[in-house]
């Protein structure tokens, strides 16, 4: 069961982001996700699947809701070309770009709606970390017994003299006191021209 809508004018890349979001999923769970996404490119997308529902139900006697989409595909259609007048009697091109979308359907399996894609995916990454786990674990302590963590050196510095301790306020005030502030002496009075 397919539907697809030829000379699109869309973007095929804009399309392709569209269409990568409801690859695998069930109908309902794919129109609830073209229904909240918020491109342009979805609302044709969300006719086509509709149209491959119809076709499921009208010509197979499915229900829409058992199926889910199993492919779901943009091709480049024809780019019509046109031309823009620019600074100094110059043009330059604009691509208006258009698609064929294409969407097909399966019946979901029996046992929960699960695709065998979905579940070799599954297996191949459950075994591939059981495989890899004992390795990455055998690895981490050779790699701990040969070579230490290194340690960062400080670095080369002159020796500073030792700096005294804080002292407290008290120490501080008996410091003040046994040396006279120095005193500042008093300003000179500007004398008064004779003259102005």
């Amino acid at each position: 069961m397919r539907a697809s809508a030829q000379y699109l004018r869309i973007a095929p890349r804009k399309a392709r982001l569209v269409v990568e979001h409801i690859r695998g999923r069930s109908v309902p769970e794919a129109r609830t996700v073209l229904a909240f996404t918020p491109r342009a490119a979805a609302r044709e997308i969300e006719k086509i699947l509709a149209s491959a529902v119809a076709n499921a139900e009208a010509n197979h006697g499915l229900l829409g809701d058992d199926l889910i989409v199993s492919a779901a595909y943009v091709d480049e259609g024809p780019t019509v070309k046109r031309w823009r007048a620019r600074a100094r009697g110059r043009t330059s091109r604009i691509n208006k770009r258009t698609c064929h979308v294409t969407v097909r359907l399966a019946p979901s399996e029996a046992d929960g709606g699960t695709t065998r894609r979905r579940r070799a995916q599954a297996t191949a990454t459950t075994a591939a970390t059981a495989t890899e786990a004992p390795e990455i674990a055998a690895g981490e302590e050779t790699a701990t017994e040969e070579k230490p963590k290194r340690t960062r050196r400080p670095a080369a510095r002159k020796p500073a003299a030792a700096k005294p301790k804080a002292e407290t306020k008290t120490e501080d005030k008996s410091k003040t006191e046994d040396k006279p502030k120095p005193r500042r002496a008093p300003r000179k009075k500007k004398e008064e021209s004779e003259g102005s």
